[in-house]
């Protein structure tokens, strides 16, 4: 298992990939943070979780398609919410992404969209999206129509 070790705001965290004992608290922090749990063990191994002094504190996970992956779950605990977490969850998650040949990522979300720019994420169509990602949990059924539709170019 990889694990990295970051500073935050003075604060020590590591990233680590999700394992299947980790499903039970990953469940309980997306539920807390009113996140959808829907498709969370079918892409299990492509989740990060962000643990400080033993608690999970983050985590964010992506979907794999044939025309691209749709960034999922990302969550942070509000004590770690400013301090960077949530950038280094999502930067993890699309370089692993972008390492094993994904050229688009996209994402949908009913809080986050003044944030996701900050990340290179723009605001597109959900008819802009291909359809191998309009096929997932998160299109059809997790989040509804309302929900803003973002994209970012992992192509260098």
């Amino acid at each position: 298992m990889t694990v990295s070790e970051l500073s935050l705001d003075g604060r020590l965290v590591g990233l680590r990939p999700a394992t299947a004992g980790d499903l039970r608290k990953v469940e309980t922090l997306l539920t807390a943070l009113s996140l959808p749990t829907a498709g969370t063990q079918e892409w299990w191994p492509h989740f990060t979780l962000a643990e400080a002094d033993g608690a999970l504190v983050g985590l964010a996970g992506i979907e794999r398609y044939a025309d691209g992956i749709l960034v999922r779950s990302v969550a942070v605990h509000p004590d770690w919410r400013g301090s960077g977490l949530g950038r280094a969850l999502v930067e993890s998650v699309l370089g692993e992404a972008s390492r094993a040949g994904a050229r688009d990522a996209y994402l949908l979300t009913t809080t986050a969209e003044r944030y996701f720019p900050r990340l290179g994420f723009r605001v597109i169509t959900r008819e802009a999206v291909p359809v191998s990602v309009q096929q997932s949990v998160e299109f059809r059924e997790a989040c509804p129509a309302t929900a803003i539709v973002m994209h970012r170019s992992l192509s260098s």
